[in-house]
């Protein structure tokens, strides 16, 4: 097994564009340091990791969890966090993203980007030889689902094989993330999306793979009443994301019966907990009741964001 030192050094200077980039081990890790580095934040001990460094923020698409988190984290580990809008940007105005990666690449020690095509990311990242994050793809989302494992943990203990998360919805980026994410902690996870609406196949099939290796189980059903039963997480996310306005109405329609309300958490475990990624639209994919019931941990699972993310830039940086 590798050393604590030695899994350190194989992290530093990494992109984190996918949960599928690395092992379960090294997500353990990471998730390990997010762990200590909220217990030295609530005992007001800073730690400053990152003194000297700055963090380039890219922001194409807006966000309140994702720049407050990012922000707040660099800040509490003595570095610098910079917010860069696509009005800010040449990048915004058509210089391609191979060079504005190497010229960040000479201001900054990181850069996390916020934006719609995972290309745009992947692409960044080749070019930048800097630590480049992945704050939010329309493939991806790996930032959110390391706060959720992390949510997860504190409340139903660290060993997560065996769980069972139900992910109730449209099959967008966060099901891709969770999908992994579930995978490479040996959980079980069912994927609840009517048809037309379902994660993309090859999502799907790279889940599975990592599955069959660690003794998690990843199963796509349009059935909610069984993918809800016996679950320790119920999990929600919007109908309709960023950039899917137009199509607002239509999805409302194919998929207004996946709801999670009082009915379908009584099919799952006594004690199973509810998250979404927020914000929340609440009486459409999950009911005002449930969100602020007793089973919710939302925002436990919000203000993991800071933690989990500080866990990866310390690592990275």
């Amino acid at each position: 097994m590798m050393s604590m030192t030695d899994m350190a050094k194989t992290l530093q200077g990494r992109d984190f564009l996918a949960l599928r980039d690395y092992s379960p081990e090294e997500l353990l890790y990471l998730l390990d340091l997010a762990d200590w580095l909220k217990k030295m934040h609530k005992e007001h001990r800073p730690h400053a990791l990152l003194a000297g460094k700055t963090l380039g923020l890219i922001f194409q698409k807006s966000s309140t969890r994702t720049r407050v988190s990012f922000e707040a984290g660099m800040v509490q580990l003595g570095g610098y966090p910079m917010f860069l809008s696509a009005q800010d940007l040449q990048m915004g105005r058509g210089e391609p993203i191979k060079d504005t990666a190497r010229v960040l690449a000479r201001y900054l020690d990181g850069i996390m980007i916020r934006t719609f095509h995972h290309a745009d990311v992947e692409e960044l990242a080749s070019y930048a030889d800097i630590p480049v994050i992945n704050g939010l793809t329309d493939s991806l989302h790996p930032c959110q689902v390391m706060a959720d494992l992390m949510t997860i943990r504190e409340h139903k203990g660290k060993d997560l094989k065996g769980l069972k998360m139900t992910y109730i919805g449209d099959g967008n980026n966060m099901a891709h993330s969770l999908m992994m994410g579930a995978a490479k902690m040996g959980m079980e996870i069912m994927i609840a999306s009517p048809s037309g609406y379902m994660p993309e196949e090859s999502f799907i099939m790279e889940a599975k793979a990592v599955a069959d290796s660690t003794g998690g189980l990843v199963q796509i059903t349009t059935d909610i009443d069984l993918a809800a039963k016996k679950a320790d997480v119920l999990y929600a996310d919007v109908w309709a994301s960023m950039g899917q306005e137009e199509e607002a109405k239509e999805r409302m329609q194919a998929l207004s019966s996946y709801q999670i309300n009082g009915n379908l958490l009584k099919l799952a475990a006594k004690d199973a907990i509810v998250m979404h990624c927020l914000p929340a639209h609440r009486g459409e994919e999950v009911t005002d009741e449930v969100l602020e019931g007793p089973q919710s941990v939302i925002f436990d699972e919000a203000e993991n964001r800071m933690h989990a993310q500080k866990a990866v830039l310390a690592a990275l940086l």
